[in-house]
């Protein structure tokens, strides 16, 4: 059985994520299956778009199958480990490297994973029910997917922000900060998605597309907290904003994140500002072999996708106790 669909007309290849009850999570299966299936069609002369869809009203797709990589680990089970992150990579970059239009259609959440296979492509269209997120601090491990190369390019601190917080933004939010390209309200996705099948120029297909509504991403504190890559900085900077509401709330966020993930995190997003996408994935790679070998990978999932009790022990608890030596082994510094 495979959890996504595939159909072809018009010149138009739809992949529809259905894995509905994992809010399309990414398990190996699809990963292989959307791979072979975008390679056949890149080099099809018949196909000339390819739009990528959900099957859940909820979910465009909700991540990685961080659940099984925590049973992996729990087992010592490194080879599908690798083979996980290697396979996902390896899709994400060719998702950014496809010759062809890639559309996504995004109503609902799309978090880690999810924006691997959306955030490369050329065309990333978002609703007023999408929400967007790199989560992955509360759990032990960091924002991956190629996050540490597009992270970086956002306007200042906003990268570092998401990938620190794990902060949830809107469909008009991810427009305003380059995320995503168009915003097209949810009634009129369906009539969008159709136009697309239809063979329709995607100029015509979303030339309804915008909306009046604004972001209230507060891009200045942003820029003014998150532009350093110093955790202890960050942090400090976000206590001293007494009477900041804002502030504290992102403050709540990361005092509820690993303190080894905060470093790694903030060490991934710096060096991949300056470096190119496959060097990001390359780096991300061992990064992920080697945080899911920690206690604080398999507490944090546990905590928050399994026993989900949200109180996590992670160690160290304090991030002026996490060891500088363990976050350069982890980000291969």
């Amino acid at each position: 059985m495979s959890f996504i669909r595939t159909s072809v007309a018009g010149g138009v290849g739809e992949i529809v994520l259905d894995r509905p009850k994992a809010l399309n999570a990414l398990d190996q299966s699809m990963i292989d299956d959307m791979y072979v299936t975008l390679g056949e069609w890149g080099d099809d002369d018949s196909i000339e778009t390819v739009l990528v869809t959900s099957a859940s009203d909820r979910a465009f797709c909700a991540g990685g199958d961080i659940r099984a990589i925590r049973e992996h680990a729990i087992d010592g089970d490194t080879e599908s480990i690798t083979r996980y992150f290697a396979s996902e990579y390896r899709l994400d970059q060719l998702v950014a490297d496809y010759p062809k239009p890639y559309v996504s259609l995004i109503d609902g959440a799309a978090m880690g994973g999810g924006l691997g296979i959306s955030v490369h492509g050329e065309i990333r269209v978002v609703t007023e029910k999408a929400l967007i997120a790199m989560p992955e601090t509360a759990i032990g491990f960091f924002p991956d997917i190629g996050s540490t190369y597009f992270l970086p390019r956002l306007p200042e601190g906003v990268g570092m922000w998401l990938g620190l917080t794990g902060a949830r933004i809107r469909g008009v939010d991810a427009v305003a900060v380059g995320m995503a390209t168009h915003f097209v309200s949810s009634a009129d996705l369906p009539a969008v998605a159709e136009s697309i099948r239809s063979g329709a120029s995607l100029a015509d297909a979303l030339a309804s597309s915008g909306t009046e509504e604004t972001s209230d991403v507060p891009l200045r504190k942003i820029g003014e907290y998150f532009a350093d890559d110093n955790v202890n900085a960050i942090v400090g900077g976000l206590r001293g904003a007494v009477g900041d509401e804002w502030a504290q709330e992102m403050l709540g966020l990361l005092e509820n994140a690993s303190p080894t993930s905060l470093w790694v995190t903030a060490a991934m997003i710096a060096a991949g500002a300056r470096s190119v996408l496959d060097e990001c994935f390359d780096r991300e790679l061992h990064a992920a072999e080697q945080i899911t070998a920690t206690n604080d990978f398999r507490e944090g999932v546990r905590a928050v996708l399994v026993d989900k009790d949200r109180t996590p022990a992670f160690d160290p608890a304090s991030i002026e106790d996490v060891d500088p030596a363990v976050v350069a082994r982890i980000v291969g510094a």
